[in-house]
């Protein structure tokens, strides 16, 4: 991505004359950047300019288009088969990820060709075909592009991530926005810690003593070490590969992250013994039908305390995002005594 850098009172000026050589990118916005000396401005340009001093684009900001995907396909795809066009994809990084139906796989290279044309940052279209394995891995072909590793940027955090090897949890922002905001002087313990969602954003925010990001998965380890190195928090974070029920730390826990749902009830044991004896608080997820919401979590975690001799104090629970009909994702906060 070129740019010249102007200063911001010739922007009008040399925008114009761009336009004239043909050499303006309209895809991308006039950036705003500070110097020492003034305020400067990068105007995006498609190839170099003679008599300016021609520099790559760090952060780019592009227009968005404002046709539609079906709107793209006129005159492609047959108006008969129009319905099966994707509504929405996902973006990770530089990689779209979106489904095309059976009915209009045969157009899948046309449609691609549009999303990077709407998605001028993007270099890559993926198509999904659901999930397989024990590890909840991806499976997925490319359409167009060959480099499927990308960087994401969330909360102010960069995650590397291969789109053909790892599922990218691009949801729950809220609550790892919250999860980021605490833990200030915390030894903490992320049990399930992926490549790092809550792990990274709660070490670069939250300003914890120490945390101990666990996953099983050796290719989600693999990433998670990545990005912790990636964000520089190597003194901060400690990276531990194995099975929750097995090396889960005892007894030194300030706060226990358990972020996974599915059969995270399973592992309570392990989360309420790592935290220590002067107590600490549990983030506790789970899926839960509506007709139990909080009541099934809450008991689940009481349950498992009092076996361990231990007492809860319900500090909060949230609901964080409908997960199939009639079923919640939520998460209890509960100190443990």
């Amino acid at each position: 991505m070129k740019a010249v850098v102007v200063p911001i009172g010739s922007v009008e000026v040399v925008r114009a004359e761009f336009v004239k050589l043909n050499v303006l990118d309209r895809s991308r916005k006039i950036v705003v950047v500070d110097s020492l000396e003034c305020r400067m401005a990068e105007i995006p340009i498609l190839r170099d300019v003679s008599g300016f001093t021609v520099v790559g684009q760090s952060t780019p900001e592009f227009y968005r288009s404002t046709a539609s995907l079906k709107e793209h396909l006129i005159g492609i795809i047959p108006d008969e088969i129009m319905r099966y066009v994707p509504s929405g994809w996902q973006l990770i990084g530089d990689v779209i990820i979106t489904h095309i139906p059976a009915e209009i796989r045969n157009y899948r290279t046309e449609i691609a060709e549009k999303l990077l044309l709407m998605n001028p940052r993007c270099n890559c279209v993926v198509q999904d075909l659901g999930i397989k394995g024990p590890f909840r891995e991806p499976e997925r072909e490319i359409i167009i592009g060959d480099k499927t590793e990308t960087i994401q940027k969330e909360n102010g955090c960069l995650f590397k991530i291969d789109v053909m090897k790892l599922m990218f949890s691009k949801g729950n922002l809220a609550e790892k926005r919250r999860m980021s905001k605490l833990g200030k002087d915390d030894v903490v313990v992320d049990m399930f810690a992926g490549i790092g969602y809550f792990s990274i954003p709660l070490a670069v925010h939250g300003n914890p003593k120490k945390v101990y990001s666990i996953e099983l998965n050796p290719v989600s380890y693999g990433y998670l070490l990545e990005n912790i190195k990636l964000n520089h928090q190597e003194d901060v974070i400690e990276a531990i590969n194995g099975n929750c029920k097995v090396v889960t730390p005892v007894g030194i826990a300030d706060r226990v992250i358990m972020g996974y749902v599915g059969t995270t009830h399973e592992y309570l044991q392990q989360g309420i013994s790592a935290i220590k004896k002067e107590g600490g608080t549990l983030h506790y997820h789970e899926t839960t039908p509506e007709c139990l919401v909080f009541d099934r979590p809450i008991k689940r975690i009481k349950d498992v305390a009092a076996i361990l001799g231990r007492d809860v104090e319900i500090m909060g629970c949230y609901r964080i995002k409908k997960y199939s009909p009639g079923v919640w994702h939520v998460v209890v906060d509960a100190f443990i005594k």
